[in-house]
């Protein structure tokens, strides 16, 4: 539990990559605790939406290059704690995953930060045949070797308003017919605020959470198939789901192409394993977090893609008779 008589506002939390898609929901639930915090990335006008969250004087936008140690070494200098949310699926991901991660990790200890906590992904494992994989596994062993007392967070797909998951999915499922590969491949989408708060929770209890890996999924295992009817439903359509022969994505992924999407063929090999929290692992439970179904929020967002948009839903909403 965090110590509610601690004064948060004489802290600097430093997030790497918080402008991010994950790090908007990090950095939001941080400045409800009064927390002082450091936005770093490489283009720090990108997290200018962050300052109406902020209070005044709470938020610090600066510029850093995480291949650059004295970069680096300036964005942790006098944190408190750190958290490294910076990813990547394309270019050198060992450079990212790996490298810059280790680095940041050293650095924090040198500066004498009390928490640091890197996001990495279930399944991350230097021997994995997928080089994302491998190269999360790698920033996990980097990372544990420069900062031992560090918490990792291993989360499934996660999804959210902004996210490049639901959105594409129900883009396309506007189709008639909407093809998907490994259809049977099971997930454990998790919300991206419950992902945020235990992140935020983890940086703020280095007693509580440090030295330990998380894995996160949300309230539900899906099949592939699942996942895209429960978007498609969620955005108000109904296309034929067709689920392609694994034979047939394996080619499509040494093309470098999906109806709809670029696929790699590391991504194809990520897609080999089921993306589950391990039974045994520690997950949202140990902060206390009751995991959001994807069905309860998601036609927030999505209900821009139903014929009509969201004024038609709620033109029928509205028009339903009441009890009584």
């Amino acid at each position: 539990m965090i110590d509610p008589a601690i004064d948060w506002r004489t802290r600097v939390i430093t997030v790497l990559g918080g402008g991010g898609f994950i790090g908007r929901y990090v950095c939001e639930q941080l400045f409800k605790t009064g927390v002082r915090l450091r936005v770093a990335q490489r283009h720090p006008r990108r997290a200018f939406f962050l300052q109406p969250l902020a209070a005044v004087g709470q938020l610090d936008l600066v510029a850093v290059d995480m291949n650059k140690p004295d970069s680096l070494e300036r964005a942790v200098a006098g944190s408190w704690g750190v958290i490294n949310l910076v990813g990547a699926f394309t270019g050198n991901l060992t450079q990212v995953h790996a490298d810059s991660a280790g680095k940041a990790a050293e650095l924090a200890s040198a500066a004498g930060a009390e928490s640091f906590v890197h996001v990495s992904a279930i399944n991350a494992d230097p021997e994995s045949p997928s080089y994302y994989g491998s190269s999360k596994g790698q920033g996990e062993q980097a990372v544990r070797a420069a900062f031992a007392n560090a918490t990792i967070m291993r989360p499934s797909l996660v999804f959210g308003p902004e996210d490049q998951l639901t959105n594409r999915f129900a883009s396309l499922s506007r189709l008639p017919f909407l093809p998907v590969l490994a259809a049977r491949r099971r997930f454990q989408p998790v919300y991206v605020r419950d992902l945020a708060q235990a992140i935020a929770d983890a940086a703020q209890d280095p007693e509580e959470f440090g030295g330990e890996t998380f894995e996160i999924g949300g309230p539900q295992v899906m099949t592939m198939h699942e996942l895209n009817a429960a978007i498609a439903r969620a955005a108000g359509q109904s296309p034929e789901i067709i689920d392609l022969p694994d034979f047939v994505s394996a080619a499509m992924s040494r093309l470098g192409f999906l109806p709809g999407a670029p696929l790699t063929r590391d991504q194809w090999l990520m897609l080999a394993q089921d993306n589950v929290v391990h039974e045994g692992a520690a997950g949202l439970a140990a902060f206390g977090i009751e995991p959001t179904p994807l069905a309860s929020v998601a036609p927030e967002w999505l209900g821009r893609f139903e014929d009509g948009g969201r004024f038609q839903r709620s033109q029928r909403r509205n028009s339903q008779p009441s009890a009584g």
